[in-house]
């Protein structure tokens, strides 16, 4: 059911552990040739093209993009409450955690009447992107909302693709968990021309500074191509996990754990890397055992026999550590006897969990933590979705004319040197005789 990759006896100087471990073939590039022309028809026809291509992709014909507020309303009312309940401690917990990262505006005095200030300034406007294909990701409105109205976000509106069997509304549970969290601006649209929407805003969507969310290839694609025209969180390819494990691990909570993030998708990589050859026999016993248990058997069997999942044996925990730090996953769990302590040796993970009480699945809904996380090795120099992508840093420098005039030689001899003299002259116009400022 998954495959072995042997990496004992590996000499780091000589082997790859970042290619060792392959990933999901996932070639965003080659998917932008088939994007373009959807971001072009939006940008040009607006919301007549998001028309045509939710019927072509999704099947119905949505006439009026935007969710009323009565549907909303209604998805609201008639949440199941137990799933309401795990809702509202989701956003509690998540709202805590963001409200304890958010960051002050810092004022420097760097010389007597000089100081920079840090300030933090919320984004504008957001357009955020709630996925609704093989599963409605209800958490993921949560994991989107919550950071960017705790950032002080104005201005915040949500997409979601249309459901054939709902007559053209998003998933009722993404609409619930919007009208939760008080937002009422939802569009009823999917894919690459959602992220066009935003961009270039069509209809009764005014156009965004920043998409955040997850997506298929085709939204990644879409949002290759808008970078730039907006800002956006990443580029998300196929969800992944790693688990390093020692022979302390629990069988079946490892393959219960490998097997949740192969329900995502076909595509989703499951990685195990072990030093114990008898845990990797025991895990793949617990999985073909419990995959068969489970509701989405063909999903998992799929995802647990490509390419992009193993089990990898090593041949301690310092070649264990080195290979899951270099594969840069993006969630990793520590089922170690000293799992804090080798936690605490990895730099790259999207989010990282320690010991056998903190699964994927906690972090998916109801940690604190944000599930919207680096994928295909970005953690290396990615971050996940935190209140800070919803801010930007703005500099604002105060002088005085004293503390200009001390600096004032040091500007015009580094403008001269870079043969900028219009730079030391706009200084040195200010000291002029007769010269002054009110």
């Amino acid at each position: 059911m998954i495959r072995r990759i042997d990496l004992r006896g590996a000499d780091p100087a000589s082997v790859d552990y970042r290619t060792s471990v392959p990933r999901a073939e996932f070639d965003v590039e080659a998917a932008t040739h088939q994007v373009q022309p959807i971001i072009d028809a939006v940008r040009a026809r607006g919301v007549e093209a998001i028309t045509e291509l939710s019927e072509r992709f999704d099947g119905v014909r949505v006439e009026d993009i935007r969710v009323p507020r009565e549907a909303l309303d209604r998805a609201l009312a008639e949440l199941d409450p137990a799933v309401r309940a795990g809702l509202e401690e989701s956003i509690r917990r998540l709202r805590a955690t963001s409200e304890a990262e958010l960051e002050r505006d810092v004022t420097s005095e760097v010389a007597p009447g000089a100081t920079v200030t840090h300030r933090k300034v919320p984004i504008g406007r957001v357009g955020l992107y709630v996925p609704g294909g093989l599963a409605p990701l209800v958490s993921s409105v949560v994991m989107n909302v919550v950071p960017a109205q705790v950032a002080g976000v104005p201005s915040i509106a949500l997409a979601s693709p249309p459901q054939k069997t709902r007559g053209g509304l998003p998933e009722p549970t993404i609409l619930a968990a919007c009208a939760l969290l008080g937002v009422d601006e939802v569009y009823a649209v999917g894919g690459a021309q959602a992220i066009a929407m935003f961009a270039h805003g069509a209809g009764p969507c005014e156009r965004v500074d920043l998409v955040t969310g997850p997506g298929n290839i085709y939204v990644a694609a879409a949002k290759r191509l808008l970078r730039g025209v907006v800002g956006i969180d990443s580029e998300a390819g196929p969800t992944e996990i790693a688990i390093l494990a020692d022979d302390s691990a629990e069988p079946a909570f490892v393959a219960s754990d490998l097997i949740s993030q192969a329900e995502h998708d076909p595509m989703a990589a499951s990685v195990l890397v072990t030093d114990s050859t008898h845990l990797a026999d025991a895990v793949e016993t617990e999985l073909e055992k419990q995959v068969f248990e489970t509701r989405h058997t063909e999903r998992i069997r799929t995802a647990l026999g490509g390419r992009q999942s193993g089990i990898v044996l090593v041949d301690d925990m310092d070649q264990g550590v080195a290979v899951v730090d270099a594969y840069a996953a993006e969630h990793l769990e520590i089922h170690t006897r000293d799992a804090s302590a080798h936690a605490a040796r990895i730099r790259n993970a999207g989010a990282i969990f320690v010991g056998p009480w903190a699964p994927v699945s906690l972090g998916d809904y109801c940690a604190g933590s944000n599930h919207v996380l680096p994928t295909a090795g970005c953690a290396c120099h990615s971050s996940g979705l935190s209140v800070r992508a919803f801010t930007r840093s703005v500099h604002v420098v105060d002088y005085s004319q004293a503390a200009l005039a001390e600096v004032a030689d040091h500007v015009v001899t580094l403008a001269e040197a870079e043969d900028l003299p219009g730079h030391g002259q706009a200084v040195s116009v200010r000291f002029e005789p007769g010269r002054s400022a009110q």
